[in-house]
């Protein structure tokens, strides 16, 4: 690919879905403001046999090709409903698929959608230790936001659009890197 691509992806099960308007909505910020071809993807999009598959050999051609998208992304947002307190099962599953050295060194910029504050800390202590995981590189400014930030289904809180935008400004950073966006794992 010549242009580096980002790709989103969401961990939401229904649609509509904040989770995956909030992805969509960093994901386009960083291709227009970086000129990135960018997808953004969602556990429907997966579809049904991504609950049956014990390996990524088991997933049907469709999740197969989302599949390689992440893996292929020269960065990701990922983003999960909070589900007591954690990302969804599917979400985790998915990423159960991907090979322990496939992300590694590879920008994430982490996000979380909830009913409340009291799940704000998703992000700190589910993703950024899944992301540590695969060695990927998880950016330092990590965005959640509550039922109230959005108004039919739209991201309306100033105060979450700007953490969002000091999120793309620290990415901006690792993409002014001309050698490539990946970060080395040495």
């Amino acid at each position: 690919m010549s242009n580096p691509a980002i790709v989103g992806f969401s961990g939401n099960i229904t649609r509509p879905s904040k989770t995956r308007t909030f992805v969509d909505l960093i994901v386009q910020d960083i291709a227009i403001r970086h000129g990135l071809s960018s997808k953004t993807y969602d556990i429907d999009d997966v579809g049904p046999s991504l609950g049956a598959a014990k390996w990524a050999r088991d997933l049907d051609a469709r999740a197969q090709e989302i599949l390689s998208d992440v893996i292929a992304a020269d960065v990701l947002v990922v983003g999960s409903p909070t589900y007591k307190g954690s990302y969804t099962g599917l979400f985790k599953h998915f990423f159960d698929l991907v090979d322990p050295s496939a992300l590694r060194g590879k920008p994430v910029l982490l996000t979380a959608t909830g009913g409340g504050e009291r799940h704000a800390l998703i992000v700190e202590h589910q993703l950024r230790p899944l992301f540590g995981f695969f060695e990927a590189f998880a950016l330092p400014t990590a965005v959640y936001a509550t039922d109230k930030d959005f108004t039919d289904g739209v991201l309306r809180s100033e105060l979450i659009l700007k953490r969002a935008t000091q999120a793309v400004d620290d990415l901006a950073i690792l993409l002014a890197n001309k050698s490539g966006v990946r970060i080395a794992a040495e």
